[in-house]
């Protein structure tokens, strides 16, 4: 399986991602990667062996240039129910705490408005679009900032909400979700939040790209020490 239809259903179907009966909350930013991950489920539904519902989720953390008709008009093409969920979290972590390293706050924030919104959909997992590069950028951050060997699991369990995380793209590059958009003439929701492209994790994706002009195999290499290395949740099955 070589398409991006077949990385996706080997990564749930290697991590056990889809029971039958499942009611997936996609979280939708809007942007290339959530989108895909959109598309790429709703035509999974049609023939896979397990039979499971799908809804998607927008948090508007009140960024400006935050659109929500896009959003409305991708879910409307592919019949998926939306649910926006309009929040303070610019005016709180940014305005008012002005927050020196916001990222985190602001994850943590989207995060539980995430699970919050799921939980009163009765879903019982969220699909989150973190792409192959997301795996390996979390790794060497975690290496390179906190000296632990570490990244988040392609399937985690959230004892607080009681709501599964699952991450089917993780076999899917950035450049792969780039190309499923414009192949297929999608319109996404340009960046707004005001920290892209001098975030820490920035920093480290433009260090992957310069290991791998020395070394092209570089990101295979990584991605296969991640799953031979034991870290928690990388098992497959």
């Amino acid at each position: 399986m070589h398409s991006i239809e077949g990385q996706v259903r080997k990564a749930i179907e290697e991590y056990d991602m889809i029971q039958e009966g499942d009611r997936i909350a996609v979280a939708l930013s809007g942007g290339k990667d959530s989108v895909t991950l959109l598309y790429l489920l709703k035509n999974l539904q049609r023939y896979y062996k397990n039979h499971f519902e799908i809804k998607a989720i927008s948090i508007n953390p009140g960024f400006e240039g935050f659109d929500e008709d896009i959003l409305k008009k991708v879910c409307e093409k592919i019949e998926i129910p939306l649910k926006i969920e309009k929040t303070d979290i610019k005016q709180i972590v940014f305005d008012e705490r002005k927050e020196k390293n916001p990222c985190s706050l602001c994850a943590n924030f989207r995060r539980g408005a995430l699970n919050t919104v799921a939980k009163e959909l009765d879903c019982n997992k969220i699909a989150l679009g973190h792409n192959q590069d997301d795996v390996l950028e979390t790794f060497l951050m975690n290496l390179i900032y906190t000296g632990s060997i570490s990244t988040f699991s392609p399937v985690s369990y959230m004892d607080r909400s009681k709501v599964t995380l699952i991450r089917p793209l993780i076999y899917v590059s950035e450049k792969e979700t780039k190309s499923f958009i414009k192949r297929n003439e999608i319109s996404i929701m340009p960046k707004v939040c005001p920290m892209d492209g001098i975030s820490s994790r920035e920093n480290i994706s433009k260090l992957l790209k310069e290991l791998e002009e020395y070394n092209k195999h570089v990101k295979v290499n990584i991605f296969g020490a991640i799953q031979r290395a034991e870290i928690t949740g990388w098992k497959r099955k």
